[in-house]
């Protein structure tokens, strides 16, 4: 198992996954997942943390909820999968490798099914998947409960949308500390 270390700005990728039309509603506290999830990207993109966006099945469950979707890079187009752990899919395990980065900050839907098998497969890899707590959902609480449980006790670094940002600033005499601030408040 990787030693935990805190989120690095230089080690550290987004994951946003599946957060879509069609899935969101469905999720329990769906609005505080979606709050949680613009937080963190707004974060990634004023620290140049990258950003990867995936869609199961857009064609039944629809695109990125627009509230996410407007956060994204403007030259951002969704990795489309049919597995449920994006590391199965190529297109999101050639894009991790390509950015080089060993820690995956994972956030999206549905936790207990993408997101907790994505964490899963990332482990295998040697990577050091980082589940934002408030930023996952899952249908039902209990999914949602067993999956961080279950993450937790393999080696995932289960953790929420604010401690991970102030892991990767870090400092308050940075540049982008005004600008976290506004974030998190």
């Amino acid at each position: 198992m990787m030693q935990t270390q805190l989120a690095s700005i230089g080690r550290s990728i987004l994951a946003v996954i599946d957060m879509q039309q069609r899935m969101m509603p469905a999720v329990t506290d769906h609005a505080l997942v979606i709050d949680a999830a613009r937080r963190m990207l707004r974060a990634a993109t004023a620290l140049g943390v990258p950003v990867l966006h995936t869609e199961q099945n857009p064609a039944g469950l629809g695109p990125t909820v627009p509230e996410v979707a407007e956060l994204l890079p403007p030259d951002a187009r969704p990795l489309v999968k049919v597995t449920c752990s994006c590391w199965s899919d190529d297109p999101f395990r050639r894009a991790v490798e390509a950015a080089g980065r060993r820690q995956v900050l994972l956030i999206g839907a549905e936790a207990h099914v993408c997101v907790q098998q994505t964490a899963l497969e990332l482990l295998e890899a040697g990577y050091q998947p980082f589940v934002l707590a408030d930023a996952v959902g899952s249908r039902r609480t209990s999914d949602r409960d067993a999956a961080l449980a279950r993450l937790r006790a393999v080696g995932a670094v289960v953790t929420t949308v604010e401690s991970v940002i102030f892991e990767l600033v870090r400092r308050c005499d940075v540049p982008q500390f005004k600008q976290i601030l506004d974030i998190v408040k």
